[in-house]
């Protein structure tokens, strides 16, 4: 199985089975001695959601009834909600090919020290560094300090194979312990060395619920004929999986772009709901969220994944013994 559909199906039991476990729980508490099964239909999709005011600071305490979700513009009963400061499985993809300098890195360094600090006490992180190749640096760690120390031997040289450095964050996140699943991307955007093509991370990204985080570093994105730049690839990846881009010129912004990040993970509103007319048929589902505008803050900016591919899903069976 290959690394594309190693995720699509992820993504599919993923998506079906985040709710089922409280579910079924709730239901055996319910379910007679003498039962002998308990079956669940899980055709659930969850989002998690960003809302932030004019400023960019995360909006925080709203409730449930603030939001309404609409699945190819039908409105959908909220079956979950949270807004729980829960910890999130994070992948850090950091450019080190020869397009960055020594400095370009030494000041992300430091920003994400402070990432770090700011971010859950229990996070779990993956670093991923790539140039002509992408490398796995650490698998799975709360220790936020070993990103850091790996980073310190790290020196830019050859190619960039974006793509497929993104693709094996998608694949660890995934396979993560928490239901908030984020890439940091830090790079210039640009892509000469992967085997995958953009549009093949794209349809990945739309399948998945991983939300993106970019942090553009370079100041001079070139034009490209009849291809997207790296400021327009960093922004796409980003808008689909409901993320954000930052392009920061200085040391000082590019600290405040990873705290906004860190807080903003804290705050994500999580959603869950069963589609009202779902046809496992492969087809896309565009879904959009709207939150009710509070007293203070007349615009607010919802932010979400873009929608679904309606992948045949699973149901869980629990043996009641």
């Amino acid at each position: 199985m290959n690394i594309y559909n190693h995720i699509s199906f992820r993504t599919t039991l993923v998506a079906s089975l985040v709710l089922a476990g409280a579910i079924v729980a709730a239901l055996q508490a319910q379910t007679k001695a003498g039962d002998e099964r308990l079956t669940v239909n899980t055709d659930l999709v969850t989002l998690s959601v960003s809302v932030t005011n004019a400023d960019g600071r995360a909006v925080t305490g709203l409730d449930k009834s603030a939001f309404t979700v609409f699945d190819n513009k039908a409105p959908q009963e909220i079956r979950f909600f949270s807004d729980e400061d829960a910890p999130a499985s994070i992948a850090v993809v950091f450019d080190t090919s020869g397009s960055m300098s020594g400095r370009k890195i030494a000041r992300a360094k430091e920003a994400l020290a402070d990432f770090i600090q700011t971010g859950h006490e229990r996070d779990e992180y993956f670093l991923i560094d790539f140039d002509s190749q992408a490398r796995l640096l650490v698998d799975r760690t709360r220790d936020g300090d070993a990103l850091l120390r790996k980073l310190t031997y790290v020196e830019p040289q050859g190619n960039t194979a974006l793509y497929d450095a993104v693709y094996l964050g998608i694949d660890k996140v995934m396979r993560g312990v928490y239901q908030k699943r984020a890439i940091i991307l830090v790079s210039d955007g640009e892509d000469n060395d992967s085997r995958y093509s953009f549009n093949e991370l794209r349809r990945s990204l739309k399948e998945s619920d991983v939300t993106i985080y970019a942090i553009g570093v370079s100041t001079n994105f070139l034009p490209r004929k009849g291809a997207l730049n790296g400021r327009e690839i960093l922004e796409e990846l980003a808008s689909v999986s409901g993320g954000k881009t930052f392009f920061p010129n200085s040391s000082s912004e590019m600290i405040k772009a990873f705290e906004r990040i860190a807080l903003e993970l804290r705050h994500l509103y999580s959603i869950g709901y069963r589609p009202s007319s779902l046809a496992r048929n492969g087809e896309w589902h565009h879904v959009k969220v709207k939150v009710v505008p509070t007293v203070g803050s007349p615009r607010l900016f919802v932010r979400s994944r873009e929608g679904y591919y309606a992948n045949a899903r699973l149901s869980a069976n629990q043996q009641q013994r």
